[in-house]
């Protein structure tokens, strides 16, 4: 999981202009589509990881639901036992109650990780596709400059590259570039934004399971659990 993690932070953080520079210098849209092969890969191995850790999420909410249940009604049990004075089977409920409250704790602590785990997949997953999402357009920006790039060289036959072209006069290329850096910029600051609104998701997120499970514990102190 955290190889996979890692895989997907890397190409998270792949940067945008270095791209369109090896691409410039290579004349080609190779470094784009290796890049949509990678992330495309791994959005398919991210889906795999949350589909089989969000299936754990909620077995594992199963289990504490049912041993606080038995703890609860343990509780109950033993009380009402002392007040009949059966001090014997009262004892015994005791033992249980012990077991179940320290395999409540075990399955709790197993529910709260593997929540953050999922959370964790899940915003790899959204962040993956918006900057996915970003390198695809490039690619087609990207391509539309390589092609009249190559169509100018064609005509001029002495160009070499697509940085040759830069300051050379050419209006038509020099204005093509500058849009496609300014796109770029455009690009990377929606990307920014995009991520700290998915961080501020995923935070929400967090911050409602962990106000849930201390509503739960407390209803639980009154009496009030299903």
């Amino acid at each position: 999981m955290a190889s996979l993690l890692d895989k997907v932070s890397t190409l998270i953080k792949a940067n945008l202009h270095a791209m369109v520079d090896q691409a410039l210098k290579a004349n080609s849209l190779a470094v784009f589509d290796q890049y949509i092969r990678d992330a495309e890969n791994n959005l398919d191995a991210l889906e795999d990881a949350a589909a089989t850790v969000g299936g754990n999420v909620k077995t594992l909410g199963r289990k504490v639901e049912q041993y606080q249940a038995e703890s609860t009604k343990y509780d109950k049990d033993i009380d009402a036992l002392l007040q009949q004075g059966k001090e014997d089977l009262a004892a015994a409920v005791q033992a249980k109650l012990n077991t179940t409250n320290k395999l409540l704790a075990e399955y709790r602590e197993s529910y709260q990780k593997t929540q953050v785990e999922y959370q964790r997949l899940m915003d790899s997953k959204l962040k993956l596709e918006a900057k996915l999402t970003t390198i695809k357009q490039e690619r087609e920006q990207m391509h539309e400059l390589l092609d009249l790039a190559k169509a100018k060289e064609r005509t001029v036959g002495a160009i070499r590259s697509l940085k040759d072209l830069e300051g050379v006069g050419d209006a038509d290329i020099a204005r093509i570039t500058e849009g496609i850096r300014s796109r770029l910029d455009q690009a990377e600051a929606r990307a920014e934004i995009e991520t700290s609104r998915l961080e501020d998701q995923v935070d929400a997120t967090l911050g409602k399971a962990e106000l849930d499970m201390q509503l739960a514990e407390r209803k639980k102190r009154l009496g009030l659990s299903s």
